[in-house]
């Protein structure tokens, strides 16, 4: 019998069939990143990768000769909403992923920034200065919305998007105008009120389940980092304590939890003048497929963050990531 919190897995498959195969392209950029991926189809059918028959073509006096197969439909990623009435499902299953996990996407979303630098942006110039606002703010707000997106060592993708409960938007500080923005994008605070999960439940999952792992060989992937990777600290922590106000702090922290190998697919781009910024229009810019989701909240942008860092990797850095480990935008200048 399992002790409480923690989670046994059976090897082989994986035990539910919320993570699809991907295509043979993306095993492939995992393990050899020289080899470049296949780009996908200008269409956006929501259909599975498959193989499609030859045609034939015929014209009279001549023989018949094969026509080329047309692409494959885009492969698109399902996102799952977990809420507190579906968690079971996940948390039973949770400890495969982790264990065969290479790359893991996190994508939060939070009521916005309440505290900014009196004295302009010019004292931002310093890490130091703009970790303490990114503390100040993690501290102080209480996030909504965690997106991870997971690809195993055998090239299979899942993603999922959890909803937190412990925001009240009637009591707690937050940005109106950031708030409105995520309404309008289909996140609605009063079913998270209702129906979310708490924070520290959320934070025991992904310990127990071996997320929390400095393992090697596994590659944690965010956009805009800084905030993603201090709200994911106090998620994991169950938002018991403060994070570290010091920069050497907050880095060591941040490797003792997810290891060396983690990724701003932000500041990846921002090294290519032919990039846009956004992360969906680098997702639009590498042709990547839209995640299938209800809304394109955090769950959707967990998908194209670990989309989007394949790619990149593969096909532009080919494989050469030393000059963007560690560096987070927000924290850090390259």
């Amino acid at each position: 019998m399992n002790a409480p919190g923690q989670f046994n897995y059976l090897p082989g498959p994986p035990p539910f069939p919320i993570a699809m195969p991907a295509p043979p392209s993306y095993a492939s950029a995992i393990r050899y990143p020289s080899v470049p991926m296949q780009a996908p189809a200008a269409s956006y059918p929501a259909v599975p990768m498959h193989s499609a028959p030859m045609a034939m073509a015929y014209y009279p006096g001549a023989p018949m000769r094969a026509l080329p197969p047309p692409p494959p439909p885009p492969f698109r990623v399902p996102v799952h909403a977990v809420w507190a009435d579906n968690i079971d499902a996940v948390r039973r299953h949770m400890g495969y992923f982790a264990a065969h996990a290479v790359c893991l996407a996190v994508k939060v979303h939070y009521p916005g920034v309440i505290h900014h630098q009196d004295d302009g942006v010019a004292a931002l110039t310093t890490p130091e200065k703009r970790c303490a606002v990114v503390k100040a703010n993690v501290d102080a707000l209480k996030p909504l919305q965690l997106g991870l997106a997971i690809c195993t060592d055998d090239g299979r993708l899942a993603a999922w998007e959890f909803n937190l409960s412990d925001f009240d938007p009637a009591v707690d500080a937050h940005a109106a105008h950031s708030l409105l923005h995520l309404q309008s994008r289909g996140l609605d605070v009063h079913e998270h009120r209702q129906r979310g999960i708490p924070m520290e439940e959320l934070g025991k999952l992904l310990r127990f389940s071996g997320l929390r792992s400095n393992r090697p060989g596994v590659s944690w992937i965010t956009h805009t980092g800084a905030y993603p990777i201090a709200y994911l600290m106090k998620v994991l922590d169950g938002g018991k304590q403060k994070l570290r106000g010091d920069m050497a702090g907050f880095l060591d922290a941040v490797r003792r939890s997810l290891g060396e190998e983690v990724y701003d697919v932000a500041t990846m781009a921002a090294d290519r003048p032919d990039m846009p910024v956004g992360l969906e229009y680098i997702a639009g810019r590498l042709g990547l497929a839209p995640p299938l989701a209800t809304n394109l909240l955090a769950g959707a942008g967990s998908v194209l963050a670990l989309q989007a860092f394949i790619k990149l990797r593969s096909q532009v850095f080919r494989g050469d990531m030393t000059r963007y480990r560690g560096v987070l935008q927000g924290l850090h200048t390259i």
